[in-house]
């Protein structure tokens, strides 16, 4: 089963115009078209072979995108390491190791492979019980790696029955299947033990977020007692960890229909009683500035929304709406409850969320301790060179009020 698609190509040679030499040698794996001499006519995802800037010595094997800004994904520093179904099993079993000393049965959905983070350029699987999901990061990634091949070995290594392929576009078709028969939507699958179903076909993301596993169990140990507003709710992963450890009653808030299907379901799934949750169906900016008018309070408000900037133009904008939701929050949390907020926007990194914080607080004049400040579980691995691959950011206050 091939796991690259041209293990014997011969690969394009590129050469850097200016010295990156310690930066990809530490680990950096991004070469940007502007920081080599030339952008030679090739396929994405042909493999490449990257020069220094001085002697032309080799310092890196990879793929190459001539059309994106990010030109060579470097996948080794070896010189004697030929980039083959070999230097990728190894990788392959590398990643698998790592998860299976994180995960028991109570768990059974989790990322197998995390890009960069594996050594893995491009290459995303999520496994969600018996079935998983590849993803590729681009075109170049998807022509660099072979994803009948990857599907093939992922159910010969794991027993997974079927494994779909999720696109970052998919325009509302349901995922091809590259390998088994055709599964039941949504599947079933244990977090901690909590019961969840993933839509794998049609679901966000890959089918759940499960970048978010940890937070939603740091969360839930606030709840007992409380009364928990989950803004952005999505699927209720947030509201039924809360239900699940004795919130008084949760509101879970989404302004799409399909989601508070979902999260309807799950807390049923979950054996939680009906009257201690209510589903509200509404733009959460708007929900927010009526529920400041109206004074409502909660004693844990959750926030998390979707990115909100994909380029560099669009962070101001990200920015202020952070500041506005965690303003909004902030006056909604009654005084010593808990807000919980959350960012998945890469271009905003972790200190620079929190400085939105307590931007957010000081309009809603309040002030606030910081309980913990978390990002992305150990199944999301990020290079220590990288830390713009590290884009998520969770910080749990206490409104002092």
């Amino acid at each position: 089963m091939p796991l690259l698609s041209h293990p014997n190509q011969k690969p394009v040679t590129l050469q850097l115009k200016r010295d990156l030499i310690r930066s990809i040698k530490r680990g950096h794996p991004w070469v940007y078209g502007e920081a080599l001499r030339s952008l030679p006519p090739a396929l994405p995802g042909s493999q490449a072979v990257l020069l220094d800037n001085r002697g032309g010595r080799e310092i890196g094997r990879g793929f190459y995108d001539p059309d994106a800004s990010i030109a060579m994904r470097v996948c080794s520093t070896r010189r004697s390491e030929p980039l083959d179904d070999g230097w990728a099993a190894r990788r392959f079993e590398r990643a698998l190791a790592l998860r299976r000393g994180l995960f028991d049965k109570d768990s059974s959905a989790y990322r197998l492979f995390n890009g960069e983070g594996d050594g893995l350029p491009g290459l995303v699987c999520d496994r969600y019980d018996k079935a998983a999901v590849l993803a590729f990061d681009g075109q170049a990634a998807r022509s660099f790696w072979h994803p009948e091949g990857i599907a093939a070995w992922l159910a010969d290594s794991l027993g997974l029955e079927t494994v779909y392929e999720r696109f970052r576009d998919g325009g509302g078709s349901p995922a091809p299947r590259l390998y088994g028969p055709a599964l039941n939507m949504p599947v079933h699958f244990r977090e901690h033990g909590v019961r969840f179903t993933a839509d794998l076909e049609r679901g966000q993301k890959t089918g759940f977020y499960l970048d978010q596993r940890e937070n939603r169990k740091r969360v839930g140990g606030f709840a007992p007692g409380k009364r928990v507003l989950n803004l952005f709710g999505y699927s209720g992963a947030f509201s039924v960890y809360a239900g699940l450890n004795g919130a008084e009653h949760v509101t879970t808030l989404d302004a799409a229909r399909p989601a508070l299907d979902a999260a309807r379901h799950h807390w049923s799934l979950n054996g939680l009683p009906e009257q201690r949750h209510e589903l509200v169906r509404s733009d959460a900016f708007e929900f927010l500035l009526a529920a400041v008018e109206t004074k409502s309070a909660w004693d844990l408000v959750i926030i998390d929304p979707p990115s909100l900037g994909a380029s560099r133009e669009a962070v101001p904008g990200a920015e202020s709406a952070y500041i506005t939701l965690i303003s909004s929050g902030a006056s909604l949390t009654t005084p010593g409850g808990i807000l919980a907020v959350s960012s998945c926007t890469s271009r905003i990194g972790q200190d620079r969320f929190l400085a939105l914080c307590q931007e957010g607080l000081s309009r809603a004049r309040q002030t606030a301790t910081v309980l913990g400040r978390y990002s992305l579980p150990p199944d999301h691995p990020v290079p220590l060179a990288l830390p713009e691959f590290n884009y998520l950011k969770f910080v749990i206050m206490r409104v002092d009020g």
